[in-house]
């Protein structure tokens, strides 16, 4: 495994984990998010980083991606021993007794220069290095190429996604459009109706004052209205008997 695809697989687990944090503070949100694909990329970082160091052996960017391994493993808590989320340490230096015993087997090499081993706490366990801030640094295992590659597959990701907002926002527009139709005819209707009341109302108004005046005429002149109605039967009888 290269430093570029080790690179890129942490990456992807760090997004993993700050995701997986971030549901777990919802109250509906379950304890297994992502759990099995974060797992697993640890595991295959772990081993891709003993490979490349078996291969090219131990560099700065190896010991970043340990601790950039170590520090993913703690945002696990204590869930990480359950999981079975191994811890990924500088290798152990080689025993005293096996350096004797070869030794005495062999002619004594001329001495020789070797790295110190790492230091060790008062229990005898190797030291953990601290916790270094996470750093998408081109230099530290990506080419100028693959850069580009990502960043036009994240371009292009993008561009779909702005490409179904824009149809999302076209259908609401159309919608909107659509309801704004609906909303002028129905303000016609609305006008023409309260128009139509209006006039009704007037007519019914000047109905009723017809009928008032008739009616105090009535009062009025109702004695007279009632003789006149008699004469007219008084003529309609002599008329009827004559003939």
């Amino acid at each position: 495994a290269s430093l570029a695809k080790l690179t890129s697989l942490s990456t992807q687990t760090l997004s993993l984990l700050l995701e997986r944090q971030r549901l777990q503070t919802l109250p509906s949100s379950s304890t297994s998010l992502h759990g099995q694909q974060i797992v697993k990329n640890l595991q295959q970082l772990r081993m891709g980083i003993m490979e490349f160091e078996e291969k090219e052996g131990v560099t700065e960017a190896t010991r970043l991606l340990r601790t950039q391994h170590e520090r993913m493993r703690g945002m696990l808590g204590a869930e990480a021993n359950s999981m079975g989320v191994q811890k990924c340490e500088l290798p152990q230096p080689v025993e005293m007794s096996n350096n004797a015993a070869s030794s005495s087997r062999s002619p004594s090499p001329p001495p020789t220069t070797s790295a110190a081993p790492p230091p060790r706490t008062s229990s005898g366990e190797p030291h953990s290095y601290d916790y270094a801030p996470y750093t998408d640094d081109p230099e530290a295992g990506y080419s100028s190429g693959e850069m580009l590659m990502q960043q036009r597959e994240i371009m292009d990701v993008q561009d779909v996604h702005l490409d179904e907002l824009s149809r999302s926002i076209t259908r609401q527009r159309d919608l909107s459009l659509q309801i704004n139709d609906e909303l002028d005819v129905h303000t016609g209707l609305l006008e023409g109706l309260d128009h139509d009341l209006d006039r009704t109302d007037t007519r019914l108004t000047h109905a009723r004052r017809r009928l008032d005046r008739v009616a105090r005429g009535a009062k009025e002149n109702g004695s007279t209205v009632m003789i006149a109605l008699l004469i007219l039967v008084l003529l309609i009888l002599i008329i009827v008997f004559k003939t």
